[in-house]
């Protein structure tokens, strides 16, 4: 009772080389003491594409509440805040067998993340950020201590901004070095790319390919070493309410299953 309390808390509480950057994001422009109130993704770029994050941050001043689904009916509950135009911290709950009528099998232990900008987007450089973030998704293999999908552990990611006309769309890549090596030993440092298309002011395509260099020893709990695509759809539903439908493992790189990983994800927006 005390984790469905605690999870229930969580649910409330690329592009043309010529083209001119636009995409830094308005917040930026103006001084930190104003907060940007409008939720579109030409002034709040993606903080995450599917699994891998982004160099976006929320807004000073802010938070947001996102409930994601995944494999073997697990849901994931997750709250981050905007301390400060450069630096967000958030935390992270949930299970297996939540959704259905099974009993439902919640995970160990909360994760945390941390994300903090260290250089802001310019016209000409790009936005890195550098973080930590704890949670896995999908299925939760406790004899591998491990995600199906390993979490990101900590990561350097580097995102630029474009806009063409009317559409404005994003860069990302990064690396990351997980945690979750204590029993497979797979510790290697990988690598992701990812980039995001706005085909409106409140509708995102997003896409992105992890090399998952740290899961490919083939055994029965890992991935065969193609790495991981992934995509997925963004649509805000109103000023503060984002709802996207999620596909994972695209190209089939996991010996435990030969279905992509489909998700549907929530998230709500919120300034202090």
């Amino acid at each position: 009772m005390p984790r469905l309390l605690l999870i229930c808390s969580l649910l409330l509480c690329s592009v043309s080389l010529f083209a001119q950057s636009e995409r830094v994001t308005r917040r930026d422009r103006d001084s930190e003491d104003n907060v940007q109130r409008i939720y579109s993704y030409d002034n709040l770029p993606p903080r995450q594409l599917v699994d891998c994050p982004t160099a976006a941050t929320l807004p000073r001043a802010s938070f947001d509440f996102q409930v994601r689904t995944s494999s073997n009916g697990s849901l994931v509950g997750q709250t981050t805040i905007g301390l400060h135009r450069r630096f967000m911290v958030g935390m992270s709950y949930g299970g297996e067998k939540v959704l259905g009528d099974e009993k439902a099998d919640w995970y160990n232990e909360m994760q945390f993340m941390v994300k903090y900008q260290m250089i802001t987007e310019t016209l000409y450089m790009p936005a890195i950020s550098v973080g930590y973030e704890g949670q896995g998704y999908g299925r939760y293999f406790n004899d591998f201590e491990r995600y199906m999908f390993k979490s990101k552990g900590f990561y350097a990611v580097t995102s630029k901004g474009y806009r063409t006309y009317k559409w404005s769309s994003g860069l990302h890549a990064g690396i990351y070095y997980s945690l979750e090596d204590d029993v497979d030993k797979d510790d290697d440092v990988s690598v992701f790319l990812g980039t995001d298309l706005q085909l409106q002011n409140d509708l995102l395509l997003v896409a992105e390919y992890d090399l998952a260099l740290s899961d490919n020893r083939d055994t029965e709990r890992s991935g065969k070493g193609w790495g991981y695509l992934n995509v997925g759809i963004r649509w805000i539903f109103s000023e503060r309410l984002e709802i996207g439908f999620d596909m994972e493992n695209l190209m089939g790189n996991r010996n435990d299953t030969k279905n992509p990983t489909r998700g549907l994800r929530i998230t709500y927006l919120e300034f202090f």
